[in-house]
């Protein structure tokens, strides 16, 4: 049973597990994967049963181990102009392209190839592998994994979520909410605009609104803060309404995402959201129609990484990389999830951010080579 790095990165990127579809065939190859060196692995199924998590502690059941956490969704490839196909890996110019080469499916490839290594390195403490599903969409999968894992494994000493960092070790990022807002009017011939109540001028209102809050975010922003941007964001990313362009917009909706410092929270901003809703829109519109209105619904909440004073992940990884300096992002993980449970987190991985997520994406070869050395090093410490 042997596969190279850069052979299981092959086998990982043929799996087309975009979040919108099942990922129980990779999944089910890193089970059997496992089983094959000897490895029990536990799943935890999606309420719908057609994903699933998987989670394995590889060495003795004892405290003090350490999580390799990746997820094993990918966002689509519709809309993008590839050069090659996304679903096959190839080498150009000292880079490996595929989609999910380096978010996350580059450190997943790398803890399953060096299972063996892992294996036969006789661990006197454990390393716990746990990839999830639909991490793309709102960290949705995790928590149930982490629930399980809490329950069953030994407390771990650090967690380590391998999404790519360039493996400088960070400590911190924005915690997120996801708002659906719809907004309910009355129909009526745009000529007698006067008894309609226009949806989407109203759903234009919030909108307005949340990029109001925003801006004056920005203009309160704190210089020294470690984020780009150094502020809270609120931000509209996808709108409809209305049915006709002579006829009062009956319905709209949009989505909205609050992603806070840490200094703040977002639950405060989706607070005054909801008040200016029940305060001002809502009368505004019933004193015309009675019966109109807005709904809003939380879809998800991604808990912030905060830095940890004296953290044992962020020890272990600063031992481990070289890596002294302070990094924070504003993209979310699942880091603090497993912070959640009361497990030191980093987030520490091989790739450029700024690769994820767009057309020929791709790691750098020497990246991943690193990133093999910095698991093999890990190994060794763990055998220690």
């Amino acid at each position: 049973m042997s596969l190279s790095p850069r052979e299981m990165l092959a086998r990982l990127i043929a799996f087309p597990s975009v979040s919108t579809t099942s990922n129980l065939d990779i999944i089910h190859f890193a089970r059997d994967w496992l089983k094959g060196a000897g490895i029990e692995s536990h799943l935890v199924p999606s309420p719908a049963g057609d994903k699933a998590n998987l989670y394995a502690t590889i060495g003795p059941q004892v405290e003090g181990g350490i999580v390799l956490s990746g997820h094993t969704d990918v966002v689509p490839v519709e809309g993008q102009e590839w050069t090659s196909d996304p679903w096959i890996l190839t080498e150009r110019d000292g880079r490996l392209y595929g989609r999910g080469t380096t978010d996350m499916k580059g450190f997943d490839a790398l803890i399953l190839a060096l299972v063996p290594d892992m294996v036969r390195a006789g661990l006197k403490r454990p390393i716990h592998i746990a990839l999830s599903y639909d991490e793309e969409l709102a960290c949705r999968g995790a928590p149930s994994m982490v629930r399980a894992m809490g329950a069953a494994i030994p407390m771990p000493a650090a967690v380590i979520v391998g999404e790519p960092t360039r493996h400088a070790v960070v400590t911190g990022h924005k915690a997120s909410v996801q708002l659906r807002t719809e907004v309910t009017g009355y129909a009526i011939h745009s000529s007698r605009i006067d008894q309609g109540v226009s949806a989407i001028a109203n759903a234009a209102r919030l909108v307005v609104w949340l990029d109001d809050a925003m801006e004056q975010n920005r203009q309160r922003a704190e210089t020294a803060s470690p984020f780009e941007p150094p502020y809270t964001t609120l931000h509209c990313g996808v709108m409809q309404g209305g049915s006709a362009a002579n006829i009062v917009a009956s319905s709209a909706w949009f989505y909205t995402d609050i992603r806070a410092i840490p200094t703040e929270s977002p639950w405060d901003y989706v607070e005054r959201y909801k008040e200016y809703v029940a305060t001002t829109v809502i009368p505004g519109m019933q004193a015309v129609v009675p019966g109109t209105g807005v709904a809003v619904e939380v879809v998800s909440d991604v808990p912030g990484l905060r830095p940890e004073p004296r953290g044992t992940a962020e020890h272990l990884m600063r031992r481990l990389t070289g890596d002294n300096g302070t990094h924070v992002v504003a993209y979310g993980t699942e880091a603090g999830l497993f912070q959640q449970n009361g497990w030191s987190t980093v987030v520490c991985g091989p790739g450029d951010i700024a690769q994820a997520h767009q057309p020929d994406e791709y790691i750098e070869v020497s990246e991943f080579e690193a990133g093999e050395r910095l698991l093999r090093r890990l190994i060794a410490d763990l055998a220690a």
